[in-house]
């Protein structure tokens, strides 16, 4: 999957993309404080934007999910069972990694 990670030159530096997950996940070269005001706040517009496409994203591993359960049933082999379960195992995984992501938020906050 490739998209343009926003709209705002010079935060893609920012973003580094996870492929097991299907996202960009922030991948800062400084630290949060190091950053301008400017680069912090087209981080979060940045972060925002994809942020808003991770329930899309766990929909699409949910029902992935879904579709090996039901092979899962069917299944009478116990080898090719195991590699469902594994292969289960692993989306769910990707699920509850996006979910953290998802409830990650970075504060802006302007020192006066």
């Amino acid at each position: 999957m490739s998209y343009r990670v926003n709209r705002r030159a010079g935060t893609e530096a920012h973003f580094a993309h996870d492929d097991r997950l299907g996202i960009a996940v922030p991948s800062l070269a400084l630290p949060w404080e190091r950053l301008s005001r400017s680069e912090r706040i087209a981080v979060l517009e940045a972060w925002e934007s994809i942020r808003g496409t991770i329930p899309d994203r766990i929909f699409e591993l949910e029902d992935r999910i879904r579709g090996l359960q039901n092979a899962l049933f069917e299944e009478e082999d116990f080898d090719k069972s195991c590699r469902l379960n594994g292969m289960i195992a692993e989306l769910a995984s990707r699920i509850n990694d996006l979910n953290i992501w998802y409830r990650t938020e970075q504060d802006f906050e302007e020192k006066t």
